[in-house]
């Protein structure tokens, strides 16, 4: 498979494209674990989620 005079530019495309692609990806992982350590922090301080129903009363 041959493409042509513009391979380099072909390959560097897609190698900085997989290199963006990946950052983004471990950039959500990292936020995604330190949204998870500060909810459980939190969680441990005693405050509480909105989401959760409190014993029978209602709004």
């Amino acid at each position: 498979m041959t493409l042509g005079p513009y391979t380099s530019f072909i390959i560097t495309s897609y190698a900085l494209v997989t290199i963006v692609v990946v950052t983004l990806i471990v950039g959500i992982a990292r936020d995604f674990y330190r949204q998870k350590q500060a909810l459980n922090n939190l969680e441990a301080r005693g405050v509480k989620r909105r989401s959760v129903k409190s014993s029978g009363k209602s709004k």
